[in-house]
């Protein structure tokens, strides 16, 4: 398959609350390095840059990012904001907050309630902006998440956050925070050869609500931060082969047949890679793959 022409909008469009996105977003995670956070070599600033506005040209607007995603010499929210600003009307730009990183780069304590406005402020201040489009509460093993969603419902209601989501989390989290506030997206680690059964759990409940499922490692499966997996099972590759497509393409195309509920959010660093991407939204599965494929998951995990 050729990837020069296909767009985003190929993948189909959900709601995160009344923010129109196309089901193939991006994720900022990679822009900054070779590898995630402080591992590998800072990466290169106009070709990061290059690649966050190619990804808008090919229709991308929904872009998940932190303000935790720094390598020594680049922040992503900075290369957004140096990249995008003045941001296109129908960008969605997604946080999540939680997770801390001191200025050496080092692991923190994940952050206390009354620390959470901090977090949304200094991603305000990074990406140049009054307010946030949707911000994710990344639980950080606690078993209760209603101190610190609570505390994001309040910076809803002041303004600085338009939409809720929740991280990391089991289907009881979820029902905490909807008794809260509402929530439009879930992001937890799920992938085709990264089985969990809450997250599956998850993975049928908000379809059922409405609500966005937005699994992060979709393509990196067991290698996470590391970057994409190059362990791929033989039935991964025949169909990839069948489609003229790569194995990466393949996860992403399988992501999106979940349900349309289910958006994903590949990063990179690549311009080519980007649009390869992109282009999976654009790739149909035959039923026989899908039933082909969905048993690796559920042998994953």
């Amino acid at each position: 398959m050729t990837s020069d022409t296909i767009t985003a909008d190929a993948s189909g469009t959900w709601k995160l609350g009344d923010l129109p996105v196309h089901r193939l977003g991006f994720g900022a995670m990679r822009l900054t390095g070779s590898a995630a956070f402080h591992h590998g070599t800072p990466s290169d600033r106009d070709r990061s840059t290059a690649v966050l506005r190619k990804a808008v040209e090919l229709g991308v607007n929904h872009i998940d990012t932190a303000a935790f995603y720094f390598s020594a010499l680049r922040s992503a929210n900075e290369l957004i904001g140096t990249a995008l600003s003045p941001y296109p009307d129908d960008l969605v730009i997604v946080s999540k907050v939680g997770p801390f990183r001191d200025y050496s780069g080092e692991w923190g304590t994940g952050a206390r309630p009354d620390q959470l406005r901090g977090h949304v402020e200094e991603n305000l201040r990074q990406l140049g902006r009054d307010h946030l489009d949707v911000v994710n509460l990344r639980r950080m093993g606690q078993d209760s998440i209603a101190e610190h969603f609570g505390a994001l419902a309040e910076l809803r209601e002041a303004g600085l956050v338009r939409h809720l989501g929740v991280s990391a989390v089991e289907p009881r989290h979820l029902d905490e925070a909807l008794a809260i506030a509402p929530v439009v997206c879930v992001q937890n680690r799920w992938g085709l050869d990264t089985r969990d059964p809450d997250t599956d759990e998850l993975v049928r409940v908000c379809g059922e609500r409405g609500i966005a499922f937005v699994p992060f490692f979709a393509v990196a499966g067991e290698a996470g931060a590391g970057g994409a997996t190059e362990a791929h099972d033989d039935e991964v590759l025949a169909v990839a082969r069948a489609h003229e497509a790569t194995p990466a393409q393949i996860r992403l195309a399988w992501t999106l047949h979940q349900g349309p509920h289910v958006l994903a959010i590949p990063g990179t660093g690549n311009p080519d890679h980007l649009a390869e991407n992109v282009a999976a939204g654009a790739l149909r599965l035959t039923e026989d793959e899908l039933t082909r494929l969905n048993a690796l998951h559920t042998r994953g995990g």
